[in-house]
């Protein structure tokens, strides 16, 4: 039987394990980078520690996204107290992340940024609509966080942000931006493009005329093929290699 190309890596310790993670999550940021989802202090991707899942691994606030290195992030609990690492952090991080990981022991990672196409749909305050193949990752598995109260700084926004997100994964945030989780840094990461570029899609699609969106019944089989986590993991790996082969200390 063929190998798959890339699969998820195993460890023999929890200590490798870390640093395959914080290495995947410095790469998340500069492909967030590359992509134009930096934007001044906003925007964080999370990633849960494999030895102790209270704790996540998150990025230093304030620090450029193309330049993030694995010995950039720091480590905080569920009670937003800082464990490991010299650098302040979004305050809104740890509101929305906090609540992410306390209520979903599912998640292992979360993305959430401020990307041009996420704001402009969010603003609509509307689920996507299953227009094309890749839209369909999405479709019955994301939700609507519906009112918009300023930035996230309190407990009772991110209980409220988890409550919209519910066991799908990712959220459209209202007037804000969007928020995708999975099992991976990965896949979280990936889900995160997918959808902005969903977002994009539809929008340019509403200004052209009136879409058809694909039916019911082929939505659902067209979701259950391409939003599995696998194939979200499998979809980061050339972005991965990418950065990697021509940023090789991004991984320090």
């Amino acid at each position: 039987m063929p190998r798959m190309y890339a699969p998820p890596p195993s460890f023999d310790s929890p200590e490798d394990e870390r640093r395959d993670l914080k290495g995947r999550l410095a790469v998340a940021f500069r492909v967030f980078a590359r992509l134009g989802y930096d934007e001044g202090a906003a925007g964080h991707i999370t990633v849960r520690d494999p030895e102790q899942p209270d704790h996540y691994w998150v990025n230093p606030a304030v620090k450029d996204f193309s330049s993030m290195r694995a010995s950039d992030l720091v480590r905080i609990d569920h009670e937003g107290k800082l464990v490991e690492g010299d650098y302040v952090v979004n305050s809104a991080a740890i509101a929305i992340h906090s609540a992410v990981h306390a209520a979903r022991p599912d998640v292992k990672a979360a993305a959430h940024s401020h990307s041009v196409h996420g704001k402009a749909w969010s603003s609509l305050r509307r689920p996507l609509d299953p227009l094309t193949q890749d839209s369909c990752a999405f479709y019955e598995d994301h939700g609507i966080h519906e009112r918009f109260g300023g930035v996230v700084l309190t407990e009772d926004e991110g209980a409220a942000i988890v409550r919209a997100l519910g066991s799908g994964k990712a959220l459209i945030l209202a007037n804000h931006g969007l928020l995708t989780v999975g099992q991976s840094v990965d896949a979280a990461a990936y889900w995160f493009i997918s959808m902005d570029r969903a977002c994009q899609a539809q929008l340019a699609a509403e200004a052209a005329g009136t879409p058809l969106p694909i039916p019911h019944d082929v939505a659902k089989h067209t979701h259950d093929q391409v939003g599995a986590e696998i194939v979200g993991w499998l979809s980061f790996q050339p972005w991965y290699q990418r950065i990697v082969a021509a940023e090789p200390e991004v991984l320090e």
